[in-house]
């Protein structure tokens, strides 16, 4: 592949991983090549080139009759990956208490002073979306392995996600403060205790985010049952009055 054909292709992919992340993409709806060419302002060829990459990672699957959809995980599916999240991201946490430059160290400490929600959009533009916290903790931990498993398989599925709990999400408040307590910990140099507040925090808002999102699917189940029960039981009473 020519390398501009390259870098095309690298840009599509950015702006759809982009898209995923602000929910311009939803999960499980299909997806149109030629709706998102155009959005795009790019040919069909580079475009299936990014969306086969993003095949590659999982993030995208072709179905026989939805063709390319955005993948729709289950909240069983979702947990898992989050207890993969917990462990994955202890060790980074700990690898970047004991590698982090002081580079490293002063964009975490500008991430927490913003505390900002990134505006990116769909069409296409050479800006790299701006990093979130997990994401400069991954690439701080200075081990290759660890940040290509987060950020380019593991937050790539979770992005999606992120969106649609966003607005479910209490714990705004507490995860400020836990992670002001990972920065402080890494800064200090202090690996273990890094680690282990990266995994409370990971666990608290797994437990959090999944008792939630289960709540709200049993609701959703009861309130489409119930209408079935109560429209026989009038039936049955209109069939005794006459």
């Amino acid at each position: 592949m020519p390398s501009n054909q390259g870098k095309l292709v690298d840009q599509i992919v950015e702006a759809l991983e982009t898209a995923i992340h602000n929910g311009e993409l939803v999960p499980g709806k299909r997806i149109s090549e030629l709706a998102l060419s155009s959005t795009l302002g790019v040919s069909r060829g580079p475009l299936r080139e990014a969306i086969r990459k993003l095949e590659a990672r999982r993030l995208f699957e072709r179905t026989a009759f939805h063709g390319i959809r955005l993948v729709d995980l289950s909240i069983q599916d979702l947990e898992k990956l989050l207890v993969v999240r917990e462990v994955l991201e202890g060790a980074a946490a700990r690898a970047a208490a004991e590698n982090a430059s002081a580079k490293e160290l002063l964009a975490l400490e500008q991430f927490l002073k913003k505390a900002g929600r990134r505006n990116g959009s769909l069409p296409l533009t050479p800006k790299t979306p701006s990093l979130g916290f997990h994401h400069l903790i991954a690439r701080a931990s200075k081990n290759r392995w660890l940040e290509e498993m987060l950020c380019k398989d593991l937050y790539g599925l979770l992005r999606a996600y992120r969106y649609l709990s966003s607005e479910v999400d209490h714990r705004r408040e507490a995860a400020g403060r836990e992670h002001r307590g990972i920065v402080e910990a890494i800064a200090k140099h202090d690996g273990a205790r890094a680690e282990a507040l990266m995994r409370k925090h990971n666990r608290d808002g797994r437990l959090s985010l999944i008792a939630r999102l289960k709540a709200e699917q049993n609701q959703e189940k009861e309130s489409s049952l119930r209408l079935i029960p109560r429209e026989g039981k009038a039936r049955r009473n209109s069939r005794a009055k006459s």
